[in-house]
């Protein structure tokens, strides 16, 4: 099944798009070094000896026409700034945002479905009105704003349309806030999936359900204790309960019995296991893992725990809100992750190389889509799909 990828960034999400069977008809990314990381991993997204189109580029400037009729699922996670929580919150107004290139690609290639990827910030009440514009758009693509049209006024259209049921949806859109360490990523990455399928499918679909779950990591550490084996740390070097979590614990081992078990969520330890302390000589050199010196926790920088998933990783190395790109040692000391584990936590294989400085490196991993979770929702919907063809 073919696909058009927009805004790639370092490829997550083009990645997972790649491991649910999709290839690419195209990949379009402005970045230069987001660009060189794609090139230099290609063996991640087409077989030796296939065409490999990268448009290097504004996605304002790509011709979408060539394409119509002719792809199965547009994808792409338009850039977040203008909703992120740590950016200016400028929505609509921002010129970096790319949503109504979005509803070009479909509007403009007519795929049978497509997959978008945003920030919990989207949903924000302050951008309520500009999500609903969005969602109608993406239902209505080729109802286009006219050329006089102010953004409100061609919503205020497409909510009179819509309400009075005399033009049908040319796609069925659905919508849900996914936590990216429900489905295995090591890390606490909440982010908006927009999935439409065109209407004259008839498909059904729903987002998968979760695989794990903090109460399943509740268990291993407090109740049975299989986490510290796992990780060969002995009883009387493992941490204490967390007070306020003691109620909760209690429960949670009563109710072991009866209650429906997931897989636990996976921690930043889990991710990092078998890769060097950075700080220390090795004879075994891995690529992009490299200690950044420099890191120190204040207010609002406090790191990610090592026994939890991650925070969320950012766009940025320092100064910006939750400290993401640090790693709290069990002595409470701090240090930056390399780009390697960041690419870890980010669920990207070891042999991926990136392209760029460490602050250029990390701002590709802090706007990627982490690959497991791309991997999840692209599968269900290539499967709905080829149940459909």
């Amino acid at each position: 099944m073919s696909s058009i990828e927009l805004f790639a960034g370092a490829g997550g999400l083009a990645m997972g798009m790649t491991r649910a069977g999709f290839q690419h008809s195209a990949v379009i990314e402005w970045n230069d070094d987001a660009c060189q990381t794609i090139r230099d991993n290609q063996a991640h997204y087409v077989e030796a000896g296939q065409e490999f189109l990268l448009f290097e580029g504004d996605a304002r400037a790509f011709d979408f026409t060539p394409y119509a009729g002719g792809v199965e699922v547009i994808s792409g996670g338009p850039p977040c700034q203008p909703f992120s929580l740590g950016g200016k919150h400028a929505g609509n107004l921002d010129e970096r945002d790319m949503f109504p290139t979005a509803v070009q690609a479909v509007r403009e290639t007519k795929p049978r479905a497509f997959i978008f990827e945003n920030v919990k910030g989207l949903l924000r009440q302050s951008f309520a009105s500009y999500f609903e514009y969005v969602y109608l758009q993406l239902s209505y693509p080729d109802l286009a704003r006219e050329k006089a049209e102010s953004w409100t006024e061609h919503l205020a259209r497409l909510e009179g349309l819509h309400t009075s049921g005399k033009v049908k949806p040319t796609y069925h859109v659905v919508f849900r806030l996914l936590n990216a360490a429900d489905y295995g990523v090591p890390q606490k990455r909440e982010r908006v999936f927009l999935v439409g399928f065109r209407a004259d499918l008839g498909i059904k679909w729903s987002f998968p359900e979760p695989t794990h779950s903090e109460e399943e990591l509740l268990i291993s550490k407090w109740v049975t204790g299989s986490y510290w084996d796992e990780h060969g740390i002995r009883a009387r070097n493992r941490p204490r309960p967390p007070e306020k979590s003691t109620k909760r614990i209690a429960q949670l081992a009563a109710s072991l019995e009866t209650r429906q078990r997931l897989l636990r969520w996976t921690t930043v330890r889990d991710a990092i296991a078998g890769l060097p302390d950075p700080e220390q000589p090795t004879l075994l050199p891995i690529p992009n893992h490299t200690h950044n010196p420099g890191a120190r926790s204040y207010p609002g920088h406090t790191g990610s725990p090592l026994d939890e998933p991650a925070k969320t990783l950012k766009a940025g190395n320092h100064g910006v809100p939750g400290g993401e790109n640090m790693l709290v040692r069990t002595d409470g000391s701090v240090r930056y992750f390399t780009v390697r584990e960041a690419a870890r936590i980010q669920t990207f294989p070891d042999d991926y190389v990136f392209h760029g400085s460490w602050s250029d490196t990390m701002k590709q991993l802090g706007n990627a889509v982490p690959v497991r979770l791309a991997e999840v929702v692209a599968s269900s919907v290539a499967a709905a799909l080829a149940a459909q063809s």
